[in-house]
């Protein structure tokens, strides 16, 4: 019998977890940016190992949650935690331990963890020895800890081989042939949203959301109609830039990620909406997604 099971990623806001994702993956559908707490719901990625299945989900960071959508993102990494067969922690390696601690407070229901030591690249073997020994304090809490370097590609074997050790004997949960759970205009928000975050500065990357009007996947070049929601008339004047620079660059952006996907050319258009008070709106929160 296969092994098959649900892994959690989880660790604090920019630890690493979608870029962890979408490297085993081997596919990028995850959204990635240098700003903390870009990732706001749970996402799949179904990753065959050997004959084994391990199907991560990626979280949103473990953060305080003070709006109602930060509240939502904190709920759903929760959610992970106990709904799946394994977690794992990203702890990088810089970081000091005080946010694995925080995390055994959360894991209240003891769920059995691993911690990945990600980002080993960027400090030296003595402080990667010394950090080991730091969290060797708590081995009677996890199952194992791994050092890994997605730049140095480094550790995706030990992980996989350690994930697949504890999980239970399993039939497939998914199609094997496929590499997520997610729908394609999922992903493709989080594309346009990702192209959001590397574009706009400040907090209007936090205050902005993406609906997906369209897509017409049948025509030689994919059709996408999408339209980006702000809190403020001067958002979005800003998302749009002098000229329509900005929303311009945005849509290239995102344009050049989804064709990566799509492997066929895309016509992406994109419009601006404001909507005033729509992150503490919870109606309109679950109408974009973030369904409690």
């Amino acid at each position: 019998m296969n092994k098959a099971g649900f892994v959690a990623l989880v660790g604090r806001p920019n630890a690493g977890k979608s870029t962890l994702m979408n490297w085993i993956l081997g596919e990028k559908i995850a959204l990635v940016s240098q700003k903390a707490n870009a990732t706001r719901k749970r996402s799949n990625a179904i990753v065959m190992h050997n004959d084994d299945q391990i199907i991560f989900v990626d979280t949103p960071g473990l953060h305080q949650a003070e709006k109602l959508l930060n509240q939502y993102m904190l709920e759903e990494a929760l959610k992970a935690i106990g709904d799946c067969d394994l977690v794992v922690y990203l702890a990088p390696a810089s970081d000091k331990t005080i946010h694995y601690e925080k995390f055994l407070e959360i894991n209240a229901d003891k769920r059995k963890h691993i911690i990945v030591l990600s980002k080993i690249d960027q400090i030296s073997q003595a402080d990667l020895l010394k950090k080991i020994g730091e969290y060797n304090r708590f081995s009677d809490h996890f199952l194992a800890l791994i050092p890994m370097s997605v730049n140095k590609n480094v550790g995706k074997k030990d992980l996989l081989d350690t994930i697949v050790k504890h999980l239970d004997e399993s039939p497939y949960l998914y199609d094997p042939e496929n590499i997520t759970t997610e729908m394609v205009r999922d992903i493709y928000k989080e594309f346009i949203r990702e192209a959001i975050f590397d574009n706009i500065s400040d907090e209007i990357p936090y205050e902005s959301d993406v609906i997906i009007d369209k897509i017409d996947e049948d025509a030689p070049v994919e059709h996408i109609r999408a339209t980006i929601i702000v809190e403020k008339d001067s958002q979005k004047g800003i998302i749009i830039g002098k000229g329509g620079a900005a929303i311009k660059r945005i849509g290239q952006n995102a344009r050049e990620k989804i064709e990566r996907l799509a492997s066929k050319p895309v016509y992406l258009e994109l419009f601006v909406s404001v909507k005033k008070g729509w992150t503490t709106d919870k109606k309109f929160l679950s109408d974009l997604g973030y369904e409690w």
